[in-house]
């Protein structure tokens, strides 16, 4: 797995950019191979974080890139500026299992 962490810090209202991207990136992921997950969170303080999360690297790139894309062309009014990106390969994961309640890989 692998995952890309995108942290914007002087954002308007996380909230509205979460909702206006949710259908614009929505589209871009549920088409991209190798997706698997898409998480924002609000940090307050103007601080908004995307987690998106893909079965390897070349395919988080290819989606990050139409990501960004998007970003510039529809959510410019946001004033988002540039965010602190994060990748990287999963190490560790730990999911609940049906028997044990805990699964690790």
């Amino acid at each position: 797995m692998y995952i890309v962490i995108r942290k914007y810090t002087k954002v308007r209202s996380v909230a509205d950019a979460a909702r206006r991207a949710k259908s614009g990136v929505g589209q871009i992921l549920k088409q991209s191979h190798g997706f698997r997950s898409y998480y924002v969170l609000d940090g307050g303080d103007g601080v908004g974080v995307a987690v998106m999360i893909f079965e390897d690297r070349e395919s988080a790139n290819a989606a990050n890139a139409r990501i960004m894309e998007f970003i510039q062309a529809s959510l410019h009014d946001l004033d988002l500026g540039d965010p602190q990106i994060t990748a990287g390969e999963v190490l560790v994961n730990i999911e609940p299992d049906a028997s044990s309640g805990i699964k690790y890989s």
